[in-house]
Order: C-alpha cells, then sequence, then structure tokens
C-alpha cells in the first residue's frame, strides 16, 4: 500500500485570553491508501484536533504551531487556500459526530449531497444526483431513490448519519475522516451505520481516520489503533494486538473501564407506593400514536432503565411524566397522587418533585449564564433564596457534584469539559431539590472513563439523598451498571420489563435478544459474525436495516 497521509511533529496550542497553551505535544501519523486508522482517548485527548488537522484545518482560537501534514506530498500546514479548497470535499472528506447538527435544515438532502461533486466539476447536478441515489443503495438506505428528497429532520438518526456518510463519498475521496459517527446511535442503528460504513471504506479503497471513545467499536473499524492521552502519543499497533496486548498502564486502563456495577437492590415490597406510576398511557404526535398503553412504575431509592431502539417511546415516555406531552389516554401519579397531565396546571411543588438531565450538555446550558447563574436560577426559583444564601446553596450543590465551588461558580460553560458540563446539569437537577429525576441519555455522549465517573456520581448522589431515577439509555453496559429494574420498548410500546437480574437472563423477548446481541464487543471479528449469524453475507446486505 502506498503512502496516503503522513503527519510529523503536529503541535497544536489553543488560546485563552492572550496566552497559546498546547494541546497537541508532537505527534507523527502515517495512513496508507484504504487503511482506517483508529484514534482514541478520553475528553480532551486531542481526537478530534488531530482529525481536523489532518484535513489542514483547525477550529477559531486553534493553530498548529509546528510540523507538517502532508497529504500526497502537499503540506497542507503551509498550502494556500485554494489549495485546500481544492482538496477539501474532493480528495478528503468529513462525516461529523451529530449528523443532525451538520445538515441545513432548510434544504432537501440530496441538495446538500450534489454541493461538492458540482462545486468541484466532478459531475453535473442530475449526475450527482444519479449516484447520490446509487450510495443511499449502496448504504441501504430505504427508498433510495425516494429518500434524498427528504429533509433532514424527517428521517432518523441512522439514516441521516448514513446520508452523510454517502454525502462524504460524492466525490469519491481518498481519505474520510470520521469523527465520533455512532456515538449518539442505538445499539441497533449502529449496527447498520457500522457495517455501512465499513461496507463502503472497502468498495471504494478509501483510508480512514476513525474517532471514538468505543473501544469495541473501533475494533471492529480499524486496522490499527493509536491512543492517545492530553495531547500525548500513548501507544500505536495493529487492533489485533492493541487489543490483546497493550503495552501502557493507560492504555491497559482503557480496556478495563466499565468495571463499576451496583449490586442488585432487594426486591421490591409490592405494597409500596411508587413514586412515580405510569398508567395506561397513549399519547400522539398530531394525530399519531407513538405510546400504547405504556405502564410501569418507578420505586423510592431505585433506578428503572427504559431502553430501547432510537423511535421506541423512550424519551416520549418522559415528556408525559413531566407534563410536556399530555397523554391522550391514562395518568401519571406521583406518591399515589394523580399529577395534571399539562405541566402548566402543575403547581411549583408538583413541578420540583420531576427534574430532568439531559442528554447533550453542550446544547443545555445557556452560553451566556455562569455556572452559579445556570444553578442559581431553580435555586431562587424553587427555593426563594436570594443573595448571599443563594450563593451558599450554589456552593453546596457544586461540592455535592464534585466541583470546587471557587474554581467553577463564575465559569462559562465554553470552560468545561463535556463532562464537567454533565455534572452541571445534574447540580441543576438537585437545586429543586426533587424526590425523582430523569436521566435522559446523560452518558451517551461522553468518554468511558468520563461516564464511568457520572454513573458513580449519579449512584452516590442516589443512596445519599434517597433519589429515584428514570434512565432513559441505549447503552446496555449502562443498564448493567446502575438499574434495578428494566423496561424495554419498541415502537411505542412496553415488550418486556422486570428485575435487571431476570431481564439479562435468558429466555427474553426476541426484541430484547436482538438489543443484547448486538452490543460490541472487544473483538475484531464480532460485527462479521453477528452479520453472518444473522444470514448477512455481504455486510451492506439489506438484512441489516430489518434487525
Amino acid at each position: 500500500m502506498s503512502q496516503l497521509l503522513k503527519i510529523r511533529g503536529l503541535k497544536i496550542e489553543g488560546r485563552s485570553d492572550e496566552t497559546w497553551n498546547p494541546i497537541i505535544n508532537g505527534v507523527d501519523l502515517d495512513l496508507n491508501k484504504g487503511e482506517v486508522l483508529g484514534l482514541i482517548g478520553e475528553s480532551g485527548a486531542g481526537k478530534s484536533t488531530i482529525g481536523l488537522a489532518a484535513m489542514g484545518y483547525t477550529r477559531d482560537g486553534v493553530r498548529i504551531s509546528d510540523g507538517s501534514v502532508e497529504f500526497e506530498g502537499v503540506d497542507l500546514v503551509t498550502a494556500s487556500a485554494a489549495v485546500k479548497r481544492g482538496l477539501l470535499g474532493s480528495r478528503i472528506a468529513y462525516v461529523a459526530q451529530s449528523a443532525a447538527a451538520s445538515f441545513n435544515p432548510a434544504h432537501r438532502i440530496i441538495d446538500q449531497h450534489t454541493e461538492a461533486p458540482t462545486q468541484h466539476n466532478v459531475s453535473s447536478k442530475a449526475d450527482s444526483e444519479a449516484d447520490g441515489m446509487e450510495l443511499y443503495r449502496r448504504l441501504r438506505l430505504p427508498n433510495p431513490n425516494e429518500i434524498g428528497f427528504r429533509y433532514p429532520h424527517q428521517v432518523s438518526g441512522g439514516q441521516l448519519q448514513r446520508a452523510m456518510t454517502a454525502m462524504a463519498m460524492s466525490c469519491r475521496p481518498d481519505l474520510i475522516i470520521f469523527d465520533e459517527p455512532t456515538t449518539a446511535l442505538d445499539v441497533t442503528t449502529q449496527i447498520e451505520v457500522l457495517a455501512a460504513i465499513r461496507d463502503i471504506v472497502e468498495q471504494f479503497d478509501t483510508a480512514a481516520i476513525y474517532i471514538t471513545h468505543d473501544l469495541a467499536v473501533v475494533a471492529q473499524m480499524a486496522d490499527k489503533i493509536k491512543v492517545l492521552l492530553r495531547g500525548d502519543e500513548v501507544e500505536e499497533a495493529d487492533t489485533r494486538t492493541m487489543l490483546s496486548a497493550p503495552t501502557e498502564d493507560y492504555t491497559k486502563s482503557l480496556w478495563a473501564v466499565r468495571s463499576f456495577e451496583r449490586p442488585a437492590k432487594p426486591a421490591i415490597n409490592v405494597k409500596a407506593t411508587p413514586i412515580v406510576s405510569v398508567q395506561g398511557v397513549t399519547a400522539a404526535y398530531g394525530k399519531v400514536d407513538v405510546l400504547h398503553d405504556v405502564s410501569f412504575d418507578i420505586h423510592e431509592g431505585r433506578t428503572v432503565a427504559v431502553v430501547g431502539e432510537s423511535g421506541s417511546g423512550k424519551s416520549t415516555t418522559a415528556r408525559c411524566i413531566t407534563g410536556l406531552l399530555p397523554p391522550r389516554i391514562g395518568h401519571i401519579e406521583f406518591e399515589g397522587v394523580q399529577m395534571p397531565l399539562d405541566y402548566r396546571k402543575r403547581d411549583k411543588m408538583q413541578l420540583r418533585q420531576a427534574q430532568m438531565i439531559y442528554q447533550m450538555a453542550d446544547t443545555a446550558l445557556n452560553p451566556r449564564k455562569t455556572i452559579g447563574e445556570t444553578i442559581g436560577r431553580p435555586v431562587e426559583f424553587y427555593m426563594g433564596l436570594t443573595g448571599k444564601e443563594k450563593r451558599k446553596r450554589v456552593e453546596a450543590l457544586l461540592d455535592e457534584i464534585e466541583l470546587e465551588p471557587s474554581q467553577y461558580i463564575d465559569r462559562l460553560p465554553s470552560e468545561l469539559s463535556g463532562g464537567q458540563k454533565q455534572r452541571i446539569g445534574i447540580a441543576r437537577a438537585l437545586a429543586a431539590e426533587p424526590k425523582f429525576i430523569i436521566c435522559d441519555e446523560v452518558t451517551s455522549a461522553l468518554d468511558q472513563l468520563v461516564a464511568e465517573g457520572i454513573l458513580k456520581l449519579l449512584a452516590k448522589l442516589q443512596d445519599e439523598l434517597g433519589l429515584s431515577y428514570m434512565f432513559i439509555t441505549h447503552d446496555l453496559a449502562t443498564v448493567r451498571a446502575i438499574s434495578d429494574e428494566v423496561v424495554v420498548m419498541k415502537d411505542g410500546v412496553v415488550v418486556e420489563q422486570g428485575p435487571k437480574l431476570d431481564m439479562f437472563q435468558p429466555p427474553h423477548h426476541p426484541y430484547t435478544d436482538l438489543l443484547l446481541s448486538s452490543v460490541p464487543e472487544m473483538d475484531p471479528d464480532w460485527l462479521s459474525n453477528l452479520l453472518e449469524s444473522r444470514g448477512v453475507d455481504n455486510i451492506g446486505d439489506a438484512a441489516v436495516d430489518k434487525m
């Protein structure tokens, strides 16, 4: 294989006030044509920064201070803007973590797909449209001749991620940077996307840098793996060697992550009144029912994990509980008392008892408000505290989430890491002093080390404060770690529920079996073996879409 990308002595700095601070400390990287390199490491390791630098690009406030990035002999660090414009989009492409945030919501998918090939004079708009449909077919998107004429909001997350992969392939690039492309996807959708990406890379002999914090995923995708820590290279080896015999202690610690698992709690007293009871809830968006006769209970001091693929009704059920989406049929009880279905009809005491922690801490926090202001608002609204008393309570909440008050209370969200932002989200929920908290995919966007810290914090707070959690997740490792009971949903229906220990023991509902079997394992052959076991000879076969 001939060399495609050669990075030597790459140093990158970020500006804070008037000072430039190191982010990447002299990293080397080699990538041959048709080869896939996995970049892994915890948040702040520099994975995405290196991925962007491989295109000769840096974000605002970041600069390449030393080193070279050679793409087939062209140094992208010193190349002119015109040279880089000629390469980016045509020979070098990028697939972002959030497809929903990457597409323009005002334009149809196919129109965005044809933009690069027409601007780079690769093909006409009509030819690129036809090629787009063929790529949609190869990527096993449903109705490939029609789906591109939809707007981004009219397709699922997994479908949109595959459409973005097709868009990246529109000019048949030599290199694609995949930046956490499956992080926010449920396990069954993730299988579809991984299979599609691997298939398209193999078909067109495309080189790729695959950035992820999910070790089991990178094991399926990469020929070799490079481990990063705070801007330094820890080690690099071919995938099988790296998985079976890592040499550095840090890499071994990554391999051992997710050891945390709470012991099972005693069986529920069936006579005890639940904190929250969802009873026969049917709910609709417009005229279409999306929940169908959903019922389950959440008891004091316990965690109920609600699992299922995208569109199964998990978050919609949470919206019903909080009163944001009043059910069409059924009702919600809190400590045995029926709640008004619409949150606008609930009093302040009823509102404060059910709080939420959101999936994307980046978008859940007001970027213009300091941490003290963000946490202080519910403290003042629900508890009536102002002035010094409010600040004292905010400081106590920061202590509870294990962040030093003096260091964080006056910071803005942009000055925090992803894990720290999620801790602020937890503190904001705690500020109302609720008995019940809905955790909506709170670890899905975090690397495994940071996610484990968040799970341990939530477990500690539950024990100390007697909290009850509804934990919405598609990560079955998280379910094993923190739940007491499990509710499995599909197409707006509860298909199975029970204690965690029972749910992970056969026999299961067929859909639960599908979820459990779709969790990636640290075995490079896992994806191929899974697809073969499901009767899929080619990894892009349509059967993947039917799982």
